[in-house]
């Protein structure tokens, strides 16, 4: 379990994330049409993870946007956008703004992605969405880099993510 703080108050999460130099845990999420991927779906491109609790408050909706801005002249890497919202609500965002380079993917279904990352938050007032995070990948899907930030209403550090690819 690791501490972080909505507002300055204590929230706690799920477990501990995964650490760079280990394998990154396989998931199942939802994309915006419904339709599922996994990790191995990426096989082969680098990844940013951007995982948040909600795209619709505002330091997750500008993650999300300075990553489709960043992801625009990546090579060989992808940036996913996790979170617990309703694929619909992402598509709607996503169109509203324009974001053509990264892709949003739910955790709406049954959560697992939040558990086996460690970022569920299981006390305060976000209870059961995720933690915000960054993990980078490369190509096999090793873990690169993460980090937890540890007030969730502060943004991830985009540059250091951004300098192990």
């Amino acid at each position: 379990m690791s501490t972080i703080t909505l507002g300055g108050n204590p929230v706690h999460t799920s477990g501990e994330m995964p650490q760079p130099g280990t394998q990154a845990p396989d998931f199942l999420l939802v994309k915006n049409d419904l339709s599922t991927v996994q990790l191995k779906d990426f096989s082969g491109s680098r990844l940013i993870l951007n995982i948040f609790p909600s795209i619709d408050t505002g330091v997750c909706a500008t993650s999300v946007r300075k990553f489709n801005q960043m992801a625009a002249n990546l090579n060989n890497a992808k940036v996913l956008c996790i979170s617990r919202d309703l694929p619909f609500a992402q598509k709607r965002f996503c169109g509203t703004e324009g974001i053509e380079n990264a892709l949003t993917l739910s955790d709406f279904r049954d959560g697992s992605f939040g558990k086996d990352y460690g970022l569920e938050m299981i006390d305060g007032g976000l209870k059961a969405l995720h933690a915000r995070a960054v993990v980078v990948l490369d190509e096999n899907g090793k873990i690169l880099y993460s980090e937890l930030v540890p007030e969730i209403a502060s943004e991830p550090n985009y540059e250091l993510a951004l300098a192990v690819l």
